[in-house]
């Protein structure tokens, strides 16, 4: 498939060359890594979460110092001292992480340390938006004015905005690390588009990514990396997926998973009639004790709004909740907001762990403690005996690979950032938890990890609800699975009776009622509906 790019690449004198790279922090977390970059070549950088990946890409970014080794950038040496040092010389970086301003426009970011200028200083707008049009054209964001604030953007948009950012003036190496973790399919198309063209311009790129699919579509050579050491460097059409999983992990994973003997006990949360404008309409369900609960649906199905109405996070319309505390009764409970769903034992791992999960400048021991503080705090001062104490169960209960509970959680890999905030709520001893993507980002030896957490959660009895863009995903860890469409819950589908064709239609069926519904001839002294809030709610 690449044979022939991959003998051009490497034959070619190398563009980036890094020799006995480390780092260490309290403990090494890189140990002598040796790798060399040729023009025009796709390497596919990957590995568990943990395993050094951003690490490297930060060291050749110019963001981290390493502790040992060294680089060449086009047989000179190569010692940035920062990003925008590395940047000068053609190395760029789009990080998981965005580094946009969100109160600025989309053309304002894009050339913010380059703004183009009139005689007198001014900016020259127009200048600015004929650079921005040309530059998101690039990405395919012809629809997207350039004078609209980067907040007001999608997360989607967002990330092609960041993309476009670091490919205006001179590129010789690009890292993207995760970018297509919040794109649609026909973004990930413009996307290896726009790669193409780069490497027929003799651009370097390191490409990270957990998806499998992708690495094989876009990559010419493979670099494995396990616990901080470099294990593979190989032609990606050598090796299989399994394989390349194997050589991950260290271990082999099957497509089967075995979460365990579960006793589904009687019904933990109940649902009824959960409403909030044309978002998520009259959406009834229920969830039993011990019992994993999918859900599934297109993006923009409402699927994360009805996840945060039953938290609490937005305010209903209507609809009620109920909750049976660990095998209690079931009783109606009155959430208004987070506090009210957490006093409840409802608690919520938000698909933005980073944004909304986690204080990242904080320790572990801060984060967990952050949902029990009555816990640790004495007349309103925390105790850190308690709080150490009270994290370090959750670390030894969760496997958290970590130097202890003082450990920043901004230097933990995203799989130890995701149970760091599910162990906040089994220190809460929450009877119902929410997960919204909770394997977003994660490596699949963490994901089996976070899965077979879930398994134990179910058998101790809490009820459990998974919202997942990734049917593969709910199909194999689920007991039933319910889909959203358009806002409404089109079905429910037990294990025994689903298949991936009917939960997809499923998904589809709302919009296509919907679209009967708009089309639908208009009796002659009827009048039209006013159709404009439903059109906006699914345009989000």
């Amino acid at each position: 498939m690449h044979d022939e790019a991959l003998s051009h690449s490497i034959a070619a004198t190398p563009v980036l060359t890094v020799t006995g790279i480390g780092k260490t922090y309290v403990e090494p977390v890189l140990a002598d890594v040796s790798l060399g970059l040729a023009p025009g070549e796709v390497l596919a950088l990957t590995g568990e979460n943990g395993a050094g990946k951003s690490t490297l890409s930060k060291i050749i970014g110019g963001l981290v110092d390493p502790t040992t080794g060294s680089m060449t950038l086009a047989g000179h040496p190569y010692a940035p001292q920062s990003r925008t040092d590395a940047e000068s010389l053609g190395v760029r970086m789009v990080m998981q992480e965005l580094n946009l301003l969100p109160t600025l426009s989309v053309a304002e970011n894009l050339f913010l340390n380059k703004l183009p200028r009139k005689a007198l200083g001014w900016i020259d707008q127009k200048r600015l938006a004929d650079d921005a049009r040309h530059a998101m054209a690039q990405v395919g964001l012809d629809a997207i004015d350039p004078d609209m604030l980067v907040g007001n953007l999608g997360i989607g948009h967002q990330q092609m905005v960041e993309i476009a950012r670091n490919l205006i003036g001179d590129c010789r190496v690009l890292i993207l690390d995760e970018p297509t973790a919040m794109l649609t399919a026909r973004e990930v198309d413009l996307l290896f588009e726009q790669i193409a063209r780069l490497k027929s311009r003799g651009v370097a790129l390191v490409y990270i990514s957990h998806r499998l699919e992708e690495l094989r579509r876009i990559a010419e050579r493979a670099a494995v990396l396990r616990d901080g050491r470099l294990v593979h460097v190989g032609a990606m059409d050598d090796l299989t997926s399994d394989q390349l999983v194997t050589l991950m992990v260290g271990r082999e994973l099957g497509e089967q998973i075995d979460l365990g003997e579960r006793r589904i006990g009687g019904i933990g949360l109940k649902v009824e009639g959960m409403t909030r404008a044309n978002v998520v309409r009259d959406v009834s369900f229920e969830v039993r004790t011990g019992e994993i609960f999918g859900v599934s649906g297109l993006i923009g199905a409402g699927r994360t709004e009805l996840m945060r109405l039953i938290y609490g996070a937005d305010r209903a319309d209507a609809g009620t909740v109920s909750v049976a505390h660990h095998g209690g009764a079931l009783k109606p409970v009155s959430v208004q907001s987070p506090s009210d769903a957490v006093e409840n034992g409802i608690a919520l791992i938000t698909e933005d762990r980073k944004g909304e999960g986690l204080l990242l400048s904080l320790p572990i021991a801060a984060n967990v403690s952050l949902g029990n503080l009555e816990a640790v705090a004495k007349s309103g001062i925390v105790d850190n005996k308690r709080e150490a104490a009270l994290a370090q169960k959750q670390i030894d209960a969760m496997r958290i690979r970590t130097s202890g509970p003082t450990q920043a959680v901004s230097e933990l890999s995203g799989g130890n950032q995701q149970k760091v905030v599910i162990g906040r709520w089994l220190a809460r001893d929450c009877s119902v938890l929410l997960f919204d993507e909770p394997t977003r980002g994660i490596d699949v030896g963490a994901k089996f990890d976070i899965y077979g957490l879930m398994g134990a959660l179910a058998r101790e009895g809490r009820a459990l609800v998974v919202v997942s863009s990734d049917l593969r995903e709910l199909m194999l860890i689920c007991d039933r699975i319910g889909v959203m469409s358009a806002g409404r819950l089109t079905g429910i589908f037990e294990r025994a009776n689903w298949s991936q064709d009917a939960l997809l239609a499923a998904g589809f069926a709302g919009y296509a009622k919907r679209e009967a519904i708009l089309h639908e001839p208009l009796a002659p002294d009827a009048k039209a509906p006013d159709n404009g809030s439903d059109n906006n709610a699914e345009q989000k």
